[in-house]
């Protein structure tokens, strides 16, 4: 590894630990030229993921997307920004052990709105309202509908 400082590539560890929930390793360096300590980060290679847009368009994964857009859908509720990193760290795991490199949006959407389902109602409807692009009062009394089944009485009182 090559010190940032004087471009020595004699170096060594001083410690190593897991990092990004033990998909890379984190390990901190000292040049034996010029004392100076650095950090390094290894990563797995993985061959990227490719998204195909409702468009037809195609762009690399970016899990900041996904982040971007489940903040949003997660304001003001008790779901913090650990458990929406977690929700995207299982998004990117299942697709990269699946064996498509490419991936609708639909299906990451839907992804997104399994984990949501279980955790948070409100923000499961916020991001459906959004990913599914709801026009109307409509969509959304149908996709609550499918959320928790209610019978034609209790339905009624609730319009």
């Amino acid at each position: 590894m090559q010190c940032p400082s004087c471009q020595n590539t004699d170096s060594r560890v001083l410690e190593s630990r897991s990092a990004d929930s033990g998909r890379s390793v984190r390990r901190r360096r000292e040049c034996l030229n010029c004392d100076f300590r650095f950090t390094t980060y290894e990563r797995v290679e993985t061959t990227p993921i490719t998204v195909l847009k409702r468009s037809g368009a195609k762009e690399i994964f970016n899990r900041s997307k996904i982040i971007c857009g489940l903040n949003r859908a997660c304001e003001k509720t008790l779901i913090n920004s650990a458990k929406i990193e977690f929700i995207v760290d299982e998004i990117e795991l299942k697709l990269h052990q699946g064996i498509r490199k490419e991936v609708k949006t639909i299906e990451i959407g839907e992804m997104v709105l399994t984990h949501l389902k279980d955790i948070n109602e409100v923000a499961y409807i916020r991001f459906a309202s959004v990913y599914r692009q709801f026009h109307g009062i409509n969509d959304f009394i149908k996709t609550l509908e499918l959320l928790k089944p209610l019978n034609k009485e209790e339905f009624a009182s609730v319009i």
